[in-house]
């Protein structure tokens, strides 16, 4: 984007929205919510090719592209943008901006060029913390208090571009990712809005990112779900909601591995326990020691089971793996 573009106001701005999952869902809505009252123009959206899911593998459309096809929205999923056909049908749409919302593919600045005001993204934190690909859950494993939503101008780095707009939202003690999540997708919807004016009145106002504040978040692995029973306790609760609902964490019992679903952080413990050992039982939950402090586990799941509070679990097959003084984890 540059000073020397201005649009008329009263002109239908002309949108390609990229995006893929729920949180650009969201961000998409928004701006469909607006169009008819500050004249936006959908021409396109781009989305990632469908992909198996469920038990049967059937290919299943993501949520963005079915809000588009909802609203007869031209839809198009190219694997890259390699293919010289793919730039040139981007560039046939004549699109003033590109607006960018968890896509899942790397833009060459050949794309990031083509629009007449560049693209714009919808990051879920307040940059420059958190760049990369899963801010929210990383936001709360390190057990920060706030992050937000930044509207930033791409360029080829990975979201190192000027930012244009923040918006803060407070990270709540029983925040899981799952339920930050919600909350970010709708202010990410919000903050675009402000941002789309702001570009186009002219009252926009980029900001270069402070590259000594940087720090990434790494994408996330099913590994990084098992419990460390001898970590503080206030890390494995970070941990845990963090890591709701995808991968979940989950510890090693003899009966398999028990997925946790729901848990929290309690004062530290009274006596020397074994990190693991489970120091109480009672329809509330099981209490597991820990390095220091302990968690209190109020609903699992068990291999071939479903999704359970600890009550239901004490009164079925698996009740023996929930006693006192029964200890989770690996034991080497």
């Amino acid at each position: 984007m540059t000073d020397s573009t201005q649009l008329n106001p009263n002109t239908p701005l002309r949108i390609i929205f990229a995006g893929t999952p729920d949180f650009a869902a969201s961000s998409l809505q928004a701006v469909l919510d607006k169009q008819a009252v500050n004249h936006y123009d959908v021409v396109a959206v781009y989305t990632q090719p469908d992909r198996p899911a469920g038990r049967g593998q059937k290919l299943v459309a993501s949520p963005v592209k079915q809000l588009a096809l909802e609203h007869d929205i031209p839809v198009y999923q190219p694997l890259n943008f390699k293919d010289e056909a793919d730039r040139k049908t981007l560039a046939k749409l004549d699109a003033d901006i590109m607006i960018v919302a968890a896509y899942g593919l790397i833009l060459p600045k050949t794309v990031l060029d083509t629009p007449k005001l560049g693209c714009i993204n919808v990051h879920a934190s307040l940059l420059p913390r958190w760049r990369g690909a899963a801010p929210i859950h990383r936001a709360v494993i390190a057990g920060d208090s706030i992050t937000g939503i930044t509207i930033m101008q791409m360029d080829v780095g990975l979201d190192t571009g000027d930012m244009l707009l923040k918006k803060e939202c407070d990270i709540k003690p029983e925040d899981t990712s799952g339920s930050l999540h919600d909350r970010l997708a709708l202010l990410g919807g919000d903050a675009l809005i402000d941002g789309l004016e702001a570009i186009r009145h002219g009252h926009a106002k980029p900001e270069k990112q402070n590259e000594d504040l940087t720090c990434y978040a790494e994408k996330l692995t099913k590994q990084e779900g098992e419990v460390n029973w001898s970590l503080d306790a206030s890390i494995i609760s970070r941990r845990i909601r963090g890591l709701l609902p995808w991968p979940g964490a989950y510890t090693q019992t003899p009966s398999g591995v028990m997925k946790i679903h729901a848990a929290r952080l309690l004062d530290t413990q009274d006596q020397d326990f074994e990190c693991g050992e489970i120091t109480m039982v009672s329809k509330e939950g099981i209490v597991v020691a820990t390095g220091k402090g302990s968690i209190l586990i109020t609903e699992l799941q068990f291999p071939g089971g479903k999704r359970m509070s600890v009550q239901d679990a004490l009164n079925g097959k698996f009740k023996e793996q929930l006693q006192l003084g029964k200890t989770l984890g690996s034991q080497e």
